[in-house]
């Protein structure tokens, strides 16, 4: 049988999607983490399932767990929270299940970064501001960053920053990034997003640690880049040509003698 590996989303029970929500549904194991999935989302577990939290498990229980429903012939349906292509611990876990010979799949899941994002009506990449996004997050007890990866190397490219598992460093971010971007520098904090008690925090490298509630201390994103100025003005960032009126594009063509002028789909 299969592991189905399944990003669970921000938070919100409605931003998973509808592969996960069927997955979920026809799986008789799921094994989640308790601190980030909600139960709502559990709510798509068949009647009898064997529901088991994985917060207070080490690796070699959560594989033992999935082994022995593969050899019921159990599908599971294993979820992390956001998606799964970053920070999951995933792949120490497909590596062994390989090893095993067990069959795995992966399915996406709405990333916290894109769910802050869209709590502040923001778009990360704006003409003329910055055209990058970085996912990164600062050194911790699990993982250390590799050389190379540091904050002020990813701040000399000028790209929009989304800063993951850092809250407790914000003191080292606002340090770091400012001689590269500038105290004024817009930042947004996004605590829990998605979330009922979701909380927005905005400010800048000056002045956000002042911002900051102390009783935020894990589940928030730090937001640095000019992109994320409330007051974007006319002058602020340039348009597109994606939409401009003359831009010779293949399905609106400008001239007879446009390269799109005759093109089809079925010219795919």
């Amino acid at each position: 049988m299969t592991i189905h590996f399944i990003g669970a989303g921000p938070g919100a029970p409605d931003l998973l999607t509808l592969r996960a929500r069927d997955l979920i549904a026809a799986a008789p194991v799921c094994l989640y983490a308790g601190s980030l999935v909600p139960q709502e989302i559990l709510a798509h577990c068949p009647t009898n399932a064997r529901i088991i939290n994985t917060a207070s498990l080490h690796l070699d229980a959560i594989i033992s767990e999935m082994q022995r429903a593969h050899e019921a012939g159990h599908d599971v349906a294993r979820l992390h929270s956001g998606d799964l292509s970053v920070w999951s611990a995933m792949g120490e876990q497909i590596r062994r299940l390989r090893a095993l010979g067990i069959p795995v799949s992966v399915t996406p899941g709405v990333p916290s970064f894109a769910a802050a994002a869209a709590a502040l009506g923001a778009e990360l990449t704006l003409p003329g501001l910055a055209q990058s996004v970085v996912l990164t997050r600062t050194p911790g007890r699990a993982s250390t960053m590799p050389e190379g990866e540091s904050l002020t190397n990813f701040a000399a490219t000028g790209a929009t920053l989304a800063i993951h598992l850092s809250i407790q460093n914000l003191a080292h971010v606002t340090e770091t990034l400012t001689p590269a971007y500038g105290a004024n520098c817009p930042v947004a904090i996004v605590f829990r997003a998605s979330w009922p008690d979701q909380q927005i925090i905005r400010g800048t490298l000056g002045d956000i640690e002042a911002r900051l509630d102390a009783g935020i201390t894990r589940t928030a994103l730090i937001l640095v880049g000019p992109t994320l100025a409330r007051d974007l003005g006319a002058e602020d960032f340039e348009e597109s040509c994606l939409y401009a009126k003359n831009y010779d594009r293949r399905y609106r063509p400008q001239t007879a003698q446009s390269p799109w002028a005759n093109w089809s789909d079925a010219d795919e």
